[in-house]
């Protein structure tokens, strides 16, 4: 049994920027996380985008968090060494009634704060993103939308948190909540039992699962799929914005966009599904993505298509977040229903809500923080100049492990050595983007895979690609043999 003051259930992006937000309070603060790693659920499979905050209705819980963190986002990620880059996005139209939505959107963001937005014509669109379909006729401008890249933002933020006291737990789904008579939670995980004063719910798609056990008003979370295409890095690139559609009751649409490593990202479909955990891509959502997406880049071709892949929204049917103390279950907040723009709105939702657990609890403010480390460069980005530096100061990254995204042994071993460190190839791969290349780890994988060993001090045979059952290996030949006999 493990005691502690508040447990934060959950390792994604919103779980993650309240530990940190946590971390600068006098309290014994652990997080409790179903994967193997951070940002397991919907944070990896992202579409990366810190949205300005022009489609939230205004006076909710989205535009309020979305504006104040896409202000936030850009002295965040410089303090905490993650890449951001304000690339700005256009939302296009074909028709008028798509032009009377775009001006509808203008009015909101103008509501919400959003600065800078502007109605363009058919010819100002195609000016700034000459790849566009011709057949467009109209655009709202959107200067301040960024790009981030997503599981990078949670580990940093995580790292943070760690080297600020707070104690990260991995594989240890939380099956029961319940709250004793001196007040105590007591949180059974199937790994461990926790104590604790408060417990802060960031489940995710298990949020109205855990909301469920504790509270009289019942919630019924609608598990939302969405399907990707990520295109090989392109010089240049076609697109220097994201480019979205006109939204629909299912979301933002299908968006083509560049990501902050140089890829083109195309996205998602919106599909409501029964199993939380239903990652998979279809026939028939992929088909979806590229018709949708081919009316908005008429020239588009998969042939430089590295991968496709999916991730789950948390949709609840008010259609805003739920964010606070939980209603009849005292020492309980949460932060449920974190769908899009839920990345966008992450650090304003976190500072607001550990300023609520704060209060609540009489929290003090800690007088000393531990800063973030400063992050390297990455070896791929750097002149060969920096290079030659880089390899006197550390002969490892002399030794190339991944070669499509140029990732040196260094960098590998800095990933497992981090805070919250790796432990799988895909928590290196998510890190360093060794294996993100061309051949998705056709050749680095092995190489990775022994590094995690030596670091760990396991075997080969129990590194595995993204925990569980995902070993690698089976075992060593030389048992293989033995048992054989």
């Amino acid at each position: 049994m493990i005691s502690t003051d508040i447990l934060v259930i959950g390792a994604g992006v919103t779980g993650t920027a309240v530990a940190r937000e946590l971390s600068r309070y006098c309290a014994d603060v652990r997080v409790a996380e179903m994967g193997c790693d951070v940002a397991e659920g919907a944070t990896k499979a992202n579409s990366g985008i810190v949205h300005a905050g022009y489609d939230a209705v205004p006076g909710t819980l989205k535009a309020r968090y979305n504006v104040r963190g896409a202000e936030m986002y850009p002295e965040l990620c410089r303090e905490l060494g993650v890449p951001y880059r304000r690339a700005g996005a256009l939302v296009i139209g074909f028709d008028e009634a798509d032009r009377k939505t775009l001006g509808e959107l203008m009015q909101r963001g103008i509501t919400n704060g959003v600065k800078g937005l502007r109605m363009l014509d058919r010819s100002e669109a195609l000016a700034l993103e000459p790849s566009l379909n011709p057949a467009v006729t109209c655009a709202l401008d959107v200067p301040t939308s960024g790009i981030v890249s997503p599981y990078e933002m949670a580990f940093a933020l995580a790292d943070d948190a760690a080297l600020n006291g707070v104690h990260f737990d991995f594989d240890a789904k939380v099956c029961r909540l319940s709250r004793a008579e001196d007040g105590l939670w007591h949180v059974l995980s199937d790994r461990e039992e926790y104590v604790c004063r408060a417990i802060v719910n960031c489940a995710g798609s298990f949020g109205a699962e855990l909301h469920n056990m504790i509270c009289d008003e019942k919630l019924q979370m609608i598990h939302r799929r969405g399907q990707y295409y990520l295109l090989d890095r392109a010089n240049p690139q076609p697109f220097s914005r994201t480019i979205f559609q006109c939204p629909s009751v299912m979301g933002k649409g299908v968006l083509v966009s560049p990501t902050v490593h140089g890829n083109l990202l195309l996205g998602p479909t919106a599909e409501d599904i029964d199993d939380p955990l239903d990652t998979a891509t279809t026939a028939d959502g992929l088909a979806n993505i590229l018709e949708k997406a081919t009316r908005t880049w008429p020239k588009l071709s998969t042939r430089t298509n590295i991968t496709n892949f999916s991730g789950i929204r948390a949709h609840l049917p008010g259609d805003d977040f739920i964010v606070g103390p939980v209603a009849g279950a005292a020492g309980a907040f949460e932060a449920i229903g974190i769908e899009s723009p839920g990345l966008s709105s992450a650090p304003a939702l976190a500072e607001d809500l550990v300023r609520k657990i704060a209060e609540a609890m009489h929290l003090q403010k800690k007088k000393e923080v531990v800063p973030c480390p400063h992050r390297p460069k990455p070896f791929n980005e750097m002149s060969d100049g920096e290079r030659e530096a880089a390899v006197r100061e550390d002969p490892m990254n002399g030794t190339v492990i991944c070669r499509c995204e140029v990732v040196t042994e260094a960098e590998i071993r800095r990933a497992i050595r981090r805070p919250v460190g790796a432990r799988t190839v895909d928590g290196v791969k998510r890190r360093t983007r060794a294996g993100m290349g061309r051949c998705q780890g056709g050749f680095c994988m092995p190489r990775v895979a022994a590094i995690i060993a030596e670091e760990t001090g396991c075997s080969l045979a129990e590194v595995t690609k993204n925990g569980g059952a995902s070993r690698l290996l089976s075992g060593t030949v030389a048992n293989y043999l033995k048992e054989g006999e």
